[in-house]
């Protein structure tokens, strides 16, 4: 992603003539819970219908889809998100995609992610998980607790974004992790990519260098 300069007001900046296309560009995180947490919940008793031999794997794949998440929300941030455009055309996606948030970090309704974008994603990603759990571990009930997991993963994260820009979070992990989001914002644009978690960064060594 190009350098952005910082506008730190909260009165968004128009990205769209047209006022339809405008509205998809931003959304609360009550939206993003009342779509995606009926999912989750789908998801689990889909699953719980699906056991064969007992419901251990529900909590177990629950737990694997999160640890999925995690390193999703690394990949997507760092490649997908801060992908380096090479014409205008891509630097007008990148911008629309996530530079206008780097643009306004403070534009409370461009904080999670807006369903044209997370839907889109959620069927890929649920594509990838049929086509591991049945083609080739022919294990799809496991694909159920798993998808509820990665789910909830991305709601941590969506959450937790939204909290790193507009709550105090003075104590513990949550002083660390909002130290850390408005460092990449403020400081580091391309290091700092972890927003739930600092885990990949450590692994991938895109942490900030002590100066």
């Amino acid at each position: 992603m190009p350098h952005i300069e910082i506008n730190n007001s909260e009165e968004p900046i128009r990205l769209f003539k047209s006022d339809f296309m405008e509205f998809f560009t931003h959304i609360s995180p009550i939206a993003v819970l009342v779509i995606w947490v009926p999912v989750v919940i789908a998801f689990l008793v889909i699953g719980y219908q699906k056991a064969v031999n007992g419901y251990g794997f529900l909590p177990a794949g629950f737990l694997i889809g999160l640890f999925i998440w995690t390193i999703s929300e690394y990949i997507l941030h760092r490649f997908l998100f801060h992908f380096k455009p090479s014409n205008p055309w891509q630097e007008r996606a990148a911008f629309l995609f996530h530079g206008v948030h780097h643009a306004q970090p403070k534009v409370k309704t461009r904080l999670v992610m807006p369903p044209i974008v997370s839907i889109p994603l959620a069927l890929i990603f649920l594509g990838l998980f049929y086509l591991v759990f049945n083609n080739l571990l022919s294990t799809l009930q496991w694909m159920y607790p798993t998808f509820a997991g990665f789910i909830s993963g991305y709601l941590v994260y969506d959450m937790m974004h939204y909290a790193t820009h507009h709550f105090p979070m003075r104590k513990g992990i949550w002083k660390t992790l909002k130290r850390l989001h408005m460092q990449h914002h403020y400081k580091y644009p391309d290091k700092l990519y972890g927003v739930s978690s600092p885990l990949w960064d450590y692994v991938f060594d895109t942490t900030m260098k002590e100066e």
